[in-house]
């Protein structure tokens, strides 16, 4: 079984503004609302792949109702846990460029991480994955996402996958996770590099990050491709394939929701570093998460 969490889960709201101008009235030309969050984008894109995923995480309030009920309707299974505070609403605006503005979240407890695991500890068995991704409430420390997998470590056969940044990530890697897939500017952060390196220096970021307990490492380039490095001493780089971009949200998640499918179908980290790509790729150049035929697609331009 494939679980995802997310600690932070979301309503976002999309409005299209042709020409934003700050500081005056804008009118959106189009508009919708998605459930967000890392996690369950992952969940989604694997549903879409044929693979059933179960999503667990964190909900307050009326728009984390919002937020249990939308996920219902789109056929995923899911366990959250409810807190106090109110679920966070992202406002994603498309204009000339991209501009974010993410609310902070639930008010998750200590109590309540513990909640999670004990709840994770009745579901996880041998060969289970699951997929730790996102931000976190600001009332939790950089130290959770370490913290939880230490407390599960006891489940022996378990593949975690982490996408976080900065010490949300780095503080795992003691535990060994399967596959962390930090981004390219991710990845400069924790290595305090004030410029992009080129491909031999993002393949020795990411040996370094094996060395510190990572099994796998795939960084992520966005339109220059993909690298990955793993525990069978492989080094391998996939180019992406070029198109216009449209919404990079989810391009991320629905890389690991390619790599993890094609992985379980193939055992072979090459074509599952491919397929990653090609999902990331054609999440990027459509409005929403990308269909499996849209994926295909990109993947049969890349050979």
């Amino acid at each position: 079984m494939i679980y995802t969490v997310t600690f932070n889960p979301s309503l976002d709201y999309y409005v299209q503004v042709n020409n934003v101008k700050s500081g005056m009235v804008n009118r959106a030309s189009s508009e919708r609302l998605a459930v967000g969050g890392k996690g369950l984008n992952v969940s989604l894109a694997l549903k879409e792949l044929g693979d059933e995923t179960m999503a667990l995480g964190f909900i307050a309030g009326f728009t984390g109702k919002a937020i249990q009920e939308k996920v219902g309707q789109l056929g995923l299974q899911h366990d959250f846990i409810e807190v106090a505070g109110q679920s966070r609403i992202n406002v994603k605006i498309k204009s000339n460029t991209e501009t974010d503005i993410n609310g902070s979240g639930a008010e998750v407890s200590e109590n309540d991480v513990n909640k999670l695991v004990r709840k994770l500890k009745k579901l996880l068995k041998a060969d289970d994955w699951l997929i730790i991704s996102g931000s976190v409430p600001s009332g939790l420390d950089e130290f959770v996402y370490a913290n939880l997998i230490k407390k599960l470590k006891s489940i022996k056969g378990v593949n975690f996958v982490v996408d976080a940044c900065g010490k949300l990530l780095t503080e795992t890697l003691k535990f060994k996770p399967f596959l962390i897939k930090p981004n390219i500017y991710e990845m400069c952060e924790i290595f305090s590099l004030s410029s992009i390196p080129d491909i031999e220096g993002v393949f020795a970021c990411a040996r370094k990050l094996q060395i510190w307990g990572a099994r796998n490492v795939i960084v992520s380039m966005g339109s220059e491709g993909a690298v990955m490095v793993t525990e069978t001493e492989q080094s391998m780089y996939v180019r992406a394939a070029r198109g216009q971009l449209v919404n990079s949200v989810g391009a991320g998640d629905s890389m690991i929701a390619g790599f993890i499918h094609e992985f379980l179908k193939s055992k072979n980290y090459f074509t599952a570093l491919n397929f990653a790509t090609a999902a990331g790729s054609a999440c990027a150049f459509t409005k929403n998460l990308a269909t499996r035929e849209q994926i295909e697609y990109v993947e049969s331009l890349m050979l």
